[in-house]
């Protein structure tokens, strides 16, 4: 970066002494005897010099022997400091480069460069696995890392709990809980994020009955800038306990953490086509019946997928289906109308690859229909042939699979995404609202009205309240239950004016489905999620809204004490929760 800002500066010093230069040669020289032979002059040492500055240039920043397109992109590819980190987010929506990142190996480093960041007031914002799709762990400040301390410290198998430290991932907790027959009692889609990351941004599995991850969390150990590290729990300082467990990364950096698990067991899944008129009729039995469940609908069709799990113990041992269709028949058709959208657009697909080339019979689904949408987008004939196809590939998969909990619960959310998703209140379990049903209509006819090209799936899931108060699911009642929805719109190249096109006709779709949803169904957007607007009104806007559904004076009087230089705040964390004496 130092390079690149020297190299502007020395362009810009150049281009305005060569201009006064010009000036002094122009007025010493006496009259030409024709305009034309002082027009040719004129322009032949703008070339000159224009040669020479290039040259300069040139040879004034050498470019490494592997830079690609040297001729062409010459100050692309100057090479950056060493010391300077890149880091972006999953899906490459959010990126920031910073010089000072830190990854501490154990509690006393982490103490050490926690302590030193606060003497100098310099910012080093906890960021986990950069799974977040709003980059909420990012700042160009800094950024301290957990990933070097990720070890199961302590399991007590009779009280089913494990302590752990907080860069821990997912997926490495459950295989260390397996050899003593526990696990976690829910999951969200995936299993790459660290424990410290997902249980901050209030992250969540599916089942009505089952809540928020953070109310897993039973006991914490925080390294906070102003009080060092502290220890929290329901029994020791609770009201602080409660608010950290969904703290943002604000209140200090979850160092371990201590989680309630459950007996490790077998899931049945079963997945089966539905419509919503069927939905409507049952949806009260299946909210309550099945310990998860979530719905995918398909724009543009009437198509709902439901995916139940339940314990193998309920279905008194696997149940015997033999499935309609073999995988390959299911996903036959979604090749063949990728062929065949392949010669519509032309012979080469997205990245100029032969239809051979791509070999197509070993994509998956979700590889293939990132291949389709990146053909055409934001066209909505074309998303919608798209979409009927994954109706019909669902159709054809119905049918039984049994696993463990931690295989079974998990999801292919596809390729590199823009996502929104939005939580509010369903009633109660043993009475819904059906308000969450009503919300998945008008979204539905909003995408038809509006001619959205919106792909699939739109994913409904529920959980139980959360006790953390700035939980999305947050609740004083035990019975209340929460319906999550998502919105997606893919990003399947890398081609920088598509991916371009596609984020602002999703922010188009964000902003539509925000002005006609949220304020009446009191849905409020997943912490992970939400995109802090530009717009001065819409920033105003959207604090108001946060102050009526958080404890947004609790929270920021908390970061106060425990870290009053906010060396843990980035620039989306100062926006939402505003203080005046904002650094």
């Amino acid at each position: 970066m130092l390079r690149t800002l020297l190299l502007k500066r020395t362009v810009a010093l150049t281009r305005h002494h060569s201009h006064s230069v010009l000036l002094r040669r122009f007025s010493a020289v006496p009259e030409p005897a024709s305009s034309a032979d002082a027009e040719t002059r004129k322009y032949a040492g703008y070339a000159a010099l224009l040669l020479f500055c290039g040259a300069a240039t040139y040879y004034s920043f050498p470019l490494p022997d592997d830079a690609k397109h040297k001729k062409a992109q010459i100050f692309r590819y100057a090479p950056l400091p060493e010391d300077l980190h890149t880091v972006s987010n999953w899906s490459g929506t959010h990126e920031v480069q910073t010089r000072n990142f830190f990854q501490p190996e154990n509690v006393e480093q982490l103490e050490r460069v926690v302590r030193e960041a606060n003497e100098k007031r310099t910012r080093i914002r906890p960021v986990g696995s950069g799974l977040s799709p709003n980059g909420i762990g990012l700042s160009r400040a800094g950024m301290v890392n957990l990933a070097l301390m990720d070890e199961i410290l302590e399991v007590d198998k009779q009280r089913k709990t494990v302590r752990v430290q907080a860069g821990i991932r997912v997926q490495q907790l459950v295989d260390g809980l397996k050899d003593h027959g526990l696990t976690l009692q829910n999951f969200a889609s995936i299993r790459e994020q660290q424990i410290g990351g997902i249980i901050q941004v209030g992250a969540h599995g599916t089942g009505a009955k089952l809540p928020p991850i953070d109310e897993q969390v039973i006991a914490m150990k925080l390294v906070t800038p102003a009080k060092g590290t502290i220890e929290i729990s329901k029994d020791k300082d609770p009201e602080l306990f409660y608010l950290a467990r969904c703290g943002l990364g604000g209140l200090g950096v979850v160092a371990e953490v201590t989680l309630q698990c459950v007996d490790r067991e077998e899931l049945v899944e079963h997945t089966f086509v539905s419509t919503m008129k069927e939905i409507k009729r049952n949806h009260k039995k299946l909210l309550s019946d099945n310990k998860h469940v979530k719905y995918l609908y398909i724009p543009y069709t009437d198509t709902v997928v439901v995916v139940r799990c339940n314990p193998v113990s309920k279905w008194k041992g696997p149940p015997k289906f033999k499935p309609q269709y073999t995988k390959d028949e299911a996903i036959q058709h979604v090749r063949d109308l990728y062929r065949e959208s392949l010669q519509k657009y032309g012979a080469e697909g997205s990245r100029g690859e032969s239809a051979e080339e791509q070999k197509i019979d070993e994509l998956s689904f979700t590889e293939l229909r990132d291949k389709l949408i990146a053909l055409d987008p934001l066209n909505k004939k074309h998303i919608t042939s798209i979409n009927q196809a994954e109706a019909e590939f669902w159709r054809k998969s119905e049918g039984y699979r049994v696993g463990w909990s931690d295989e079974i619960l998990g999801f292919d959310c596809g390729g590199q995404q823009w996502v929104s998703e939005t939580c509010f209140p369903a009633g109660k379990l043993a009475n819904p609202s059906l308000k969450d049903l009503e919300y998945i209509e008008e979204l539905k006819q909003l995408i038809e009205n509006e001619e959205i090209p919106a792909p699939a799936p739109i994913e409904q899931r529920w959980t139980a309240s959360s006790r953390s108060p700035l939980s999305p699911a947050s609740s004083p009642s035990e019975d209340d239950i929460f319906s999550w929805v998502g919105i997606i719109m893919y990003l399947p190249t890398m081609d920088a004016r598509q991916r371009k096109d596609i984020t602002e006709e999703f922010f188009h779709y964000r902003h539509l489905t925000q002005a006609t949803l949220w304020d009446r169904y009191s849905a409020f957007e997943h912490w992970a999620k939400i995109e802090v607007p530009k717009d001065k009104e819409e920033l105003a806007a959207l604090q108001a809204r946060l102050r009526k559904r958080f404890p947004v004076d609790s929270y920021n009087k908390a970061r106060k004490e425990l870290d009053p230089n906010r060396i843990l705040s980035n620039n989306m964390l100062e926006k939402l929760f505003a203080q005046s004496d904002t650094i």
